[in-house]
């Protein structure tokens, strides 16, 4: 294991700040990431938002565990640079989620953490992100592991 991230969201605040006209807390979503919640939420009888900060806490906890392999409190990425629509949290048919990173993300993530924790004699570490989320009254949560094999 290379690096874990934790991070829960309280849904109602959420879906305050997804409903503020003009808004830009969608665009942290991939069109896949909103299709599935919306399924998600007629399949459940219940609203998208919970299930899109189920998501988002998922994607909080990518750049800790990120930050954690790299063994620093730096961020591969600033506040405002970090792409969040590409750091895809998607779910399986079986509704599993699943971490999908997009082109660059994915090539950054090799790179810093190759170099960070890996010699140059290893080859390039097999990457895997696992990861579980939950939602239980007003609070959703996510815990993400990245793991080298």
């Amino acid at each position: 294991m290379l690096g874990v991230g934790h991070d829960v969201v309280d849904v109602r605040a959420f879906e305050e700040q997804l409903e503020v006209p003009g808004s830009h807390m969608r665009a942290l979503f991939s069109a896949r990431e909103l299709r599935q919640a919306r399924l998600r939420a007629e399949q459940k009888h219940d609203g998208q938002a919970v299930h899109l900060a189920g998501r988002w806490a998922a994607k909080e906890s990518v750049i800790k565990a990120w930050c954690e392999a790299l063994g620093t409190a730096t961020s591969p990425y600033t506040l405002d640079d970090t792409p969040w629509a590409a750091i895809e949290v998607l779910s399986e048919a079986d509704g599993c989620p699943r971490i999908v990173l997009g082109g660059d993300v994915e090539s950054r993530l090799r790179k810093s953490v190759g170099a960070h924790v890996f010699s140059d004699a290893e080859p390039e570490p097999d990457l895997h992100w696992f990861v579980s989320i939950s939602h239980d009254g007003g609070i959703a949560s996510a815990v993400v592991m990245l793991c080298a094999q």
